[in-house]
């Protein structure tokens, strides 16, 4: 089994260009290079079939490895439930994910405005949480 190098994340959006410079602010990421044979990403997009033009546009992570997670993902596997019902769910998936290599870090424990989820670690110690 090969392991995963890259992620893609895609955004359902009306302005993609719009979004993914949004997001290359927000996390330090970088617009790539266009195509070889483009001298910009507006010259390749007009050689695009006229419904595929500002479909797409691009940003990526200037960086190898980095430290900082530069995306947190809740896993919802308690959608619905509360109390000890929504914990047990919550533990249950945490052992399975365990057991493919994750860390649990804590439960978080429900208070006046969030119900309980719980903070996990991913095999290279990337946080996410089960909700």
């Amino acid at each position: 089994m090969s392991s995963i190098k890259q992620v893609q994340v895609t955004f359902d959006c009306a302005e993609p260009e719009r979004l993914a410079r949004f997001w290359c602010e927000v996390l330090g990421y970088v617009v790539p290079p266009p195509p070889e044979g483009f001298a910009s990403w507006a010259d390749y997009d007009r050689t695009l079939p006229p419904e595929r033009q500002g479909a797409g546009f691009v940003c990526r992570d200037p960086e190898g490895k980095v430290v900082k997670n530069r995306v947190h993902l809740d896993v919802r596997v308690g959608t619905g439930l509360v109390g000890a019902e929504r914990v047990a769910a919550l533990e249950a998936e945490c052992a399975r994910l365990v057991a493919l290599g994750a860390e649990r870090v804590r439960l978080l424990v429900a208070d006046e405005y969030d119900e309980s989820c719980l903070l996990m670690q991913d095999v290279e110690g990337n946080e996410f949480c089960l909700d």
